[in-house]
Order: structure tokens, then C-alpha cells, then sequence
């Protein structure tokens, strides 16, 4: 036991406070300044986007319904999205067709992806994020948080000024952990509750100088014998390589999204189980290992594949993609039959249609399609017992199974922008987060493009 006392003396003021600018975080604060409330975000990185950007993780998943006729992510997300596509560096959704190079010639849920370049993604979002009004502070983390009754007084940081606190009214939790709502003393838990497991983490990488007749010409023979729940590409080479004692990870296919340019390549294949994304040790042994099975792939593509002979690998992503840690008890549990039975919430403040893509430590992704699209209740976002705080992107309150649709980008971003409006209005009307007019928040996401189904 070690007693460690500290004055601080830099004290920062805002209104809002984001923590986390990632997907969700980035969407927050652009809708909470947009508002008109004074926001600070800080990322404890040097750039926006998250698994988007450092994370290296694309394209961004279907933001259409499950059968591809009706966008249903909007808002700041499609602003995000057609403002990379000027720059060239992404292709809208709606240009998109399902079954192609782009979506990983996934069967199911993978209508209208967007294709994008990380570092495209990060320049707009330093344009966006200061015209909307928003502050940043890059390389800046949450250490502690400062709570009494239930409120949270201050976020306490550190960064190159050392240690600082921030005293906001209204915090957003964008951290994808539950961070803050874990220091605020609110309850949380792990994984899928009965178990603790989560589900297994990836480290991406990119490659590009494919031959493209040669490895799409390959895929499109094969698009019959492509199974309905998982994305079984190139299975039989790996089967081939398998038997010949060089490959030894535990995916059966080779999972590539081609970029905004021809030949340049996502691959989300390798495979970390069994780590926990809250714990350092954990997630220092998954970048060792994700680098050593990225090079694996890297190597079997050369020798195996069709069209992969003079590929070059271009980079590792700087960030692990961890698809679940903590999960927030809130004011209401998303459910998988929620998410499968489209209940209805007078509370959505989001609409969704992803697939629940459940991967487990011996299946690859396991794909339950939904009924055309769900919704979000403003509820999940709340945790219980801390009066000031929100919670968007993968940690809000929902089974295990249900977060392994909701949690995938285009869905935290609307989240975000619910959180960041939800702020924003709670300030305008002088109550706290959880007692604001549902309503008129609903009303005004519309108003700024987002999409609310069956409210």
C-alpha cells in the first residue's frame, strides 16, 4: 500500500467534457460544441478517429439497413464520410455494392460499406472537430476521476503539463472501457456477464500491390462456395498451408477490405483471445503477438495467394482493435432480442442495422442478421447511480451479444451525436443528463440529419 498526495494547481474549466476521441468521442463533442455548449475532448493519442485511424480498422460497417435500401447512419457521420470522399479518400456508402472487394465479400450485413484511407479519416476530423468550436488536447490521458453523491467534480489528466484536472457540468465517457464510469464509482462488468469472457482482439494491418484480376478473379469463382456466417475466403489454402505445418492461427479465411485505392488493402485477420483490454500486461502481449501472426499472414499471402506475390506491407496499426471490455449497468440492458425483435423505445436516439457479429475464441464471426434495422434507447447511455455522465459507443449498457453489433463505428458515431446533442440540452435546460425533454432531443438530432426510427 502506497499513500500518494498531490496538489494540483491547473484546474481547467469547460462545459462539457469528452473523454476519448475515437468515433464516438469525435461525434460527441462536433454535436456538443455545434450546440452550443463550450467542449474539450482529450485523447490520450496524437490523433482523432481511433480504431478508424490509428486502429487502422475499415471500412466503416453497413450504416444501411439490413436489407441495403435505407441509410440509417447519418448526420455527422455522413458529413465525415462525403467530406473524405472529396478529398478522395473514401467512397460513399451508397456507391457500394454488397459481396465485393470492398466489404470483405461478406453474404450478410455488409450492404453499402465505406471504403476509406485512415489517414484521410484523420485530416478531416482535425478540420471538423475545431470549426465546430470544440477544444483538444491530444496526448492527454484520464487518471482518476473525482466523484461525491454521485456527481463527478473533476476528471483528473495527465499530460505534458503533468498532472491537471478539468471541471465540466456534463461528462461523456467515449473511452470504449468505461473508463470514467468505472473511476466515478459506477458499476459495470466484463465481458458476457455468466462468463467474463470477451470477445477476441485483432491487430490490423494494410498491404497493397495486389494483382487484382489475379486475387479478385480467384474470389469470384469461388463467391458460390462462400458460407452464409463468416467470410470463409481463400479457406483452401489455408487448409493446404494448415497441413503443411504454416499456419497456426485460428481463423479459417483471410479477411481483406480494399481501401478508396485499387490494390491497397485492410486485412483483419489475426487473432488475440483471451486478452483483457483492461489489464496492460494483456494488451502488451496482444501487439507482440498481433505483429508476429500480421507477418504470418503477410507471408502466407505471398507464398499462397493468387495476385499476392509482389505485395508490400505497409504498416501496422498503432492501436489494438479491442472489440469488448467493460460494459456500464445503465437505466436500461440493449438485449439480442431487442436488437432481433425491433422493440421499440420512445427513448431511441439512434437506428441500426448491422448484423450481431459475435466472434468467440474458435469461430471467426458469427454473423445473426437483424430485421431490417433497431434502435438505441437514450437509457442504455446513462449508467446508474452518476448523475452527470453519459456513456456513447461500445460500453453503454447491453448484453455481450447485443454490443457485438452496436458496436461497430457507424453505430458509436451515432451514439456520439446523441451524447453530444443530450449535453449540450441539458445545459440549455438546466437539469441533468437523465432529465432532459426526450423529445425535443430527438427533434433536434433530426433537425442536424440523424436517423430515429419508431420513436
Amino acid at each position: 500500500m502506497l499513500n500518494y498526495t498531490k496538489k494540483i494547481t491547473n484546474v481547467i474549466e469547460t462545459e462539457v467534457l469528452v473523454l476519448g476521441g475515437g468515433p464516438a468521442g469525435f461525434a460527441s463533442a462536433v454535436a456538443a460544441a455545434r450546440n452550443g455548449a463550450k467542449t474539450l475532448l482529450i485523447e490520450k493519442t496524437g490523433v482523432l478517429g481511433g480504431t478508424a485511424t490509428s486502429g487502422l480498422v475499415g471500412p466503416f460497417m453497413c450504416c444501411y439497413d439490413n436489407d441495403g435500401e435505407e441509410q440509417l447512419v447519418k448526420g455527422i457521420f455522413d458529413e465525415l464520410c462525403c467530406r473524405a470522399e472529396a478529398l478522395g479518400g473514401a467512397i460513399h456508402p451508397s456507391k457500394v455494392p454488397a459481396m465485393s472487394s470492398f466489404s470483405g465479400y461478406h453474404k450478410i450485413s455488409h450492404h453499402n460499406v465505406t471504403p476509406y484511407l485512415s489517414e484521410t479519416i484523420a485530416v478531416v476530423m482535425d478540420e471538423m472537430l475545431p470549426a465546430s468550436g470544440a477544444d483538444l488536447l491530444f496526448d492527454t490521458q484520464l487518471i482518476d476521476i473525482i466523484a461525491e453523491n454521485g456527481t463527478i467534480k473533476y476528471a483528473v489528466i495527465a499530460n505534458k503539463e503533468f498532472i491537471s484536472a478539468v471541471k465540466a457540468d456534463v461528462y461523456i465517457d467515449c473511452s470504449g472501457d468505461a473508463d470514467a464510469a468505472y473511476l466515478a464509482g459506477a458499476e459495470t462488468w466484463l465481458g458476457a456477464k455468466e462468463t467474463g469472457t470477451m470477445q477476441p482482439m485483432t491487430l490490423m494491418f494494410e498491404i497493397d500491390n495486389i494483382d487484382r484480376d489475379e486475387f479478385y478473379g480467384e474470389l469470384d469463382r469461388h463467391k458460390e462456395e462462400l458460407g452464409n456466417n463468416f467470410t470463409n475466403c481463400f479457406w483452401w489454402y489455408i487448409e493446404k498451408a494448415r497441413a503443411a505445418g504454416e499456419w497456426n492461427i485460428d481463423r479459417n479465411e483471410i479477411c481483406t477490405f480494399e481501401t478508396s485505392t485499387p490494390g491497397r488493402l485492410k486485412i483483419n485477420t489475426t487473432r488475440i483471445c483471451g486478452a483483457d483490454g483492461t489489464k496492460a500486461c494483456d494488451i502488451t502481449k496482444a501487439y507482440i503477438d498481433g505483429r508476429r501472426q500480421a507477418f504470418a499472414i503477410f507471408n502466407f499471402m505471398k507464398k499462397y495467394l493468387p495476385g499476392c506475390k509482389d505485395i508490400r506491407f505497409l504498416q501496422f496499426a498503432s492501436r489494438i482493435g479491442v472489440r469488448e471490455t467493460r460494459h456500464i449497468v445503465g437505466k436500461y440492458e440493449l438485449s439480442t432480442h431487442d436488437i432481433l425483435h425491433r422493440t421499440r423505445f420512445a427513448d431511441a436516439v439512434a437506428t441500426f442495422g448491422y448484423a450481431i457479429d459475435l466472434h468467440t475464441n474458435n469461430s471467426s464471426g458469427i454473423f445473426t442478421a437483424v430485421d431490417k434495422y433497431y434502435s438505441i434507447p437514450y437509457r442504455s447511455m446513462l449508467p446508474a447511480g452518476c448523475d452527470n455522465l453519459l456513456v456513447a459507443g461500445r460500453p453503454i449498457c447491453g448484453s455481450s451479444e447485443a454490443a457485438a453489433s452496436y458496436r461497430v463505428m457507424p453505430c458509436c458515431m451515432a451514439m456520439g451525436q446523441a451524447a453530444g446533442t443530450a449535453a449540450a440540452l441539458s445545459l440549455q435546460q438546466k437539469v441533468q443528463v437523465g432529465d432532459i425533454d426526450v423529445p425535443q432531443l430527438q427533434a433536434l438530432l433530426k433537425n442536424q440529419g440523424a436517423i430515429i426510427k419508431d420513436a
